[in-house]
């Protein structure tokens, strides 16, 4: 009796602490983040990245280090430096939990073209296979995101700040690759991703 006491008192106490930190999260997703990435995390506007299904490290990560303008974006910079570990780790929850979406892609042979980067890379021009790193369903991993379903105009803008290093963190490995990318590979691969599942 005494641990079946035990376990139901632990349960209510786990689901309390989940449902304060969902609040939290809901809270600052109403308030902030739902008007460029959407209530769910869905992104209805191209310039600004699905988190529906992101990494919950990679999330907290990222708001740190826009937190801290380790990476610059003057949107985001104003809207993380207030946040607390709290805040950001409960977002990270909250967006992570959300289902993630993918696009119809409707040009087969540059997707197709995208396809070939992302699984083979291309040794002509030195530039390893997405996958190495991404999965091969660009599913990511807790450090790397995931890049499945995600907007292909983010995806090229992200390619392109990584190249040119405007792209201020997660820099030294994507900045060699990206720099080594034409804009047709750029767009075949942001593409591709866009409707991986």
């Amino acid at each position: 009796m005494l641990k079946l006491s035990l376990s139901f008192f632990l349960l209510l106490f786990v689901s309390a602490n989940s449902f304060a930190e969902d609040n939290i999260a809901v809270k600052i997703v109403k308030e902030k983040c739902q008007f460029c990435h959407g209530l769910e995390g869905e992104a209805s506007s191209v310039i600004y990245p699905r988190l529906a299904g992101q990494h919950k490290n990679y999330i907290i990560k990222q708001l740190q280090d826009f937190r801290s303008g380790q990476r610059q974006s003057t949107e985001m910079n104003d809207m993380a430096k207030d946040l607390t570990d709290e805040q950001i780790t409960a977002l990270a929850d909250y967006f992570n939990s959300k289902p993630a979406l993918s696009h119809k892609v409707r040009n087969k042979e540059l997707a197709a073209v995208g396809q070939y980067i992302f699984h083979q890379g291309n040794e002509w021009s030195d530039i390893p296979a997405c996958t190495n790193c991404h999965g091969e369903k660009g599913e990511g991993t807790d450090q790397l995101p995931r890049l499945a379903g995600q907007h292909k105009r983010y995806i090229s803008s992200q390619l392109q700040g990584f190249s040119e290093r405007k792209r201020t963190n997660d820099n030294a490995i994507m900045h060699s690759i990206a720099s080594r990318l034409t804009e047709m590979e750029i767009q075949a691969v942001s593409l591709y991703v866009s409707g991986l599942k």
